[in-house]
């Protein structure tokens, strides 16, 4: 029989904590998008510039995290977090003192080794924590953390910019650490295995049998689409909204953050509320209702970001309820990942994940959108018989990159769909968990 959970008490108060650190991982993360135009102003960047800094902290982030990930399965994941929070918001507040781009990127890279070790082993934790039934709930819970970090970062760096400039702004980023590692250390770390209904095995096994279940190719194919629309959309937001809408910094970060928190706030109700219930009816349920999101957020993201000037409230409104089904994802497809691996595969399985989809997707959200911008920028300037590439033009060609990703939802909701329909035989394999019958954390 499996261990009983801890308390209630301490069941929440791990979950906070965990939310409560992810958080600051993607306020720290969205910093740069936050910044982008007071940054490439004083650099003199061109957007496919302003998406390196994106891309190349998500390279660093994908390859370092699948030993970190390995690590999390078989040390103290409470140790290797703490390290991890240090160490990327050392190089957070260190972006501060930046004089040029190459130092600016060194800090963004540093912070992705940091990053890295962030949700293999916190979703490991929490799998431990929670049983099956409960898991959408705890992890669309603490994948709010993405959409809350990312819009405290847009409503409180776009303002403290404005006012102080953007060094003060990775500063305050970086604070919080504080605060949170000492709470994360305070913190009892679960037995591997303590949730699960059916007894498993904890023997250490290969990254290679992970790699044997079919679902879960798709499930890293969904990951490389829905990286790919996120990241760019938290890189050029802001840039989007100024360019086209006419916002100052303070204005776009606030816009953007309402996009960030309202649009969160009901991705995280439609993954945990949907994604729970679904899995009670039938074992590929999350994953289907991944795919009917995605492909309803499509025709939301190209309507906002096809409005002109003078359609703020518009595209914001469409925009956010794209954002709000497309980041319902997390909550419905981690504890989809939950599902299909045993405790002692979960920290690798989630490492292998990250890897294709943050150096398959994430990596190029920002550079590919940021250089299909350049391109389309040139393009309305040549069109226009202009010798020069105006803000204007800038504003054009940034309005007409960011429709792929209305192209990629479409591509998301497929590959989801695919994914669902080899669901029921893999969670009934070798490699997989039993379908849940109970909770235990009720």
């Amino acid at each position: 029989m499996p261990e009983k959970p801890n308390s209630s008490n301490r069941l929440v108060l791990s979950a906070l904590v965990l939310f409560a650190i992810n958080t600051l991982n993607f306020y720290d993360r969205t910093v740069p998008g936050a910044l982008t135009e007071p940054i490439r102003k004083e650099f003199h960047l061109t957007d496919t510039q302003i998406g390196l800094l994106g891309s190349a902290f998500i390279w660093i982030y994908a390859l370092v995290g699948l030993p970190l990930g390995r690590i999390a399965d078989t040390a103290s994941r409470k140790k290797l977090l703490a390290i991890a929070m240090f160490l990327w918001s050392s190089l957070t507040a260190s972006a501060a003192l930046a004089g040029s781009f190459s130092m600016l990127l060194f800090s963004r890279i540093g912070v992705g080794i940091g990053e890295a070790a962030c949700a293999p082993t916190a979703t490991s934790w929490l799998g431990d924590l929670f049983p099956p039934d409960k898991r959408s709930r705890v992890l669309a819970l603490f994948m709010l953390g993405v959409p809350v970090g990312s819009a405290l970062s847009f409503f409180f760096s776009g303002p403290l910019t404005q006012a102080y400039g953007w060094r003060a702004a990775m500063i305050l980023a970086a604070a919080p650490a504080l605060l949170l590692i000492p709470a994360l250390l305070f913190l009892p770390e679960p037995k591997r295995g303590a949730s699960e209904i059916h007894p498993v095995s904890l023997t250490p096994t290969s990254m290679w049998s992970i790699l044997r279940i079919p679902t879960l190719w798709w499930i890293i194919a969904s990951g490389t689409f829905i990286n790919f629309n996120l990241y760019a959309i938290a890189t050029f937001l802001t840039a989007f909204l100024s360019r086209i809408h006419g916002l100052s910094l303070a204005s776009s970060g606030i816009t953007a953050g309402i996009v960030y928190i309202i649009g969160g706030l009901a991705g995280c109700a439609i993954a945990g509320y949907l994604g729970d219930s679904a899995i009670r009816r039938r074992k590929d349920g999350r994953l289907r209702i991944a795919a009917m999101t995605s492909l309803v957020a499509a025709p939301l993201a190209c309507f906002g970001v096809l409005q002109p000037a003078g359609s703020l409230l518009a595209a914001v409104i469409s925009l956010t309820l794209a954002y709000s089904l497309l980041t319902s994802y997390y909550g419905l497809v981690y504890s989809a990942i939950q599902d299909l691996v045993a405790p002692n595969q979960r920290g690798a399985t989630m490492a292998i994940y990250f890897l294709a989809m943050y150096a398959c997707g994430a990596s190029f959200g920002p550079l590919l959108t940021g250089r299909l911008s350049d391109l389309l920028a040139h393009r309305a300037a040549r069109l226009a018989a202009s010798p020069i590439v105006t803000e204007q033009f800038r504003a054009v060609g940034l309005q007409q990159a960011m429709l792929i990703i209305p192209v990629l939802s479409v591509l998301l909701a497929l590959v989801l769909y695919f994914g669902s329909r080899s669901m029921i035989t893999d969670v009934a394999g070798p490699e997989a968990i039993p379908a849940p019958s109970h909770s235990l954390a009720s």
